[in-house]
């Protein structure tokens, strides 16, 4: 599908780069400067999305608005689409649990807006990119097929866009399915280095995980990438937190997965190195 005109909130780096494979399918991309930062309008630019002078005149000009924002703010930000007067589809693809994404399609259904329940997903590709897919679902009685509709802007490397069987709210489930290993998984993983290196056994706890080649403890090198996007992974598992427990099943660990992020959350927009990541968890933590 090409010719529709898209409205991209926020585009960080993963907001910019969906945006862009919606760009090269032939739609127009528009976005909101207003309160970016530098960095934002920077990006924006070299993805060469098309500015406009505010929020509503985003609304009144796109069919279809594509939300890529931290956890936090997702309900704000439907809620000043939504006052801004969109009507058309509204992409709402944020690490939220379905109990949230229910309060935002009321919000934006209450201008007779369409709410598409989306999970963003990558992974390395082989020429050492990313590949990125993005899981799609709606409520085919309320909503109709706009889930197929968004798919088809999704047909251009790197992003791949996959309609899936079942209610709404299904693709939110399945983001923090994969957030609760993924983001936990790393920060077990650097809470180990912590301790072995309080006792001086690093060196052999990294041999150990060598062993199992899978693990996140053969891989301290990207637990500085970790705490760089900590600001933004913290709120994502408060989000699995959330959805854990009001789905019966252990929380805890999600949560104190998250307030170990939240240690490294000065980091965001710089890289520490690991010693420097090991200390924060060190501080106040006896």
């Amino acid at each position: 599908m090409s010719g529709r005109t898209v409205g991209v909130l926020h585009p960080g780096s993963m907001g910019a780069t969906v945006a862009a494979a919606v760009r090269d399918t032939g739609n127009r991309v528009l976005w909101c400067p207003e309160g970016r930062s530098a960095a934002t309008v920077q990006r924006a630019h070299d993805a060469g999305f098309t500015a406009v002078g505010s929020l509503s005149e985003l609304a009144g000009t796109c069919d279809t608005v594509l939300s890529i924002c931290p956890p936090a703010a997702a309900e704000s930000v439907a809620e000043a689409v939504a006052q801004a007067g969109f009507t058309g589809i509204y992409i709402e693809a944020n690490a939220i649990n379905p109990q949230r994404l229910e309060r935002i399609a009321r919000i934006l259904g209450s201008r007779s807006a369409t709410v598409v329940d989306a999970a963003v997903m990558t992974s390395p590709s082989a020429n050492g990119g990313r590949d990125i897919r993005i899981y799609l679902a709606n409520d085919e009685q309320r909503q109709g097929t706009a889930a197929t509709t968004v798919r088809d802007l999704f047909d251009h490397p790197p992003v791949t866009g996959i309609v899936l069987n079942g209610p709404f709210g299904v693709a939110s489930a399945l983001k923090l399915a994969h957030a609760q290993y993924q983001k936990a998984a790393r920060v077990l993983a650097a809470v180990s280095y912590a301790l072995a290196e309080r006792f001086g056994v690093t060196e052999q706890l990294h041999h150990e995980a060598h062993l199992n080649q899978e693990s996140p403890l053969a891989h301290p090198e990207f637990l500085p990438i970790v705490a760089s996007r900590a600001w933004r992974w913290a709120p994502e598992l408060t989000e699995v937190t959330e959805f854990l427990r009001s789905q019966g099943l252990p929380h805890e660990q999600a949560r104190q997965a998250s307030a170990v992020l939240n240690r490294w959350s000065s980091h965001k927009d710089h890289r520490p190195t690991l010693q420097d990541l090991l200390n924060d968890l060190s501080h106040d933590s006896r």
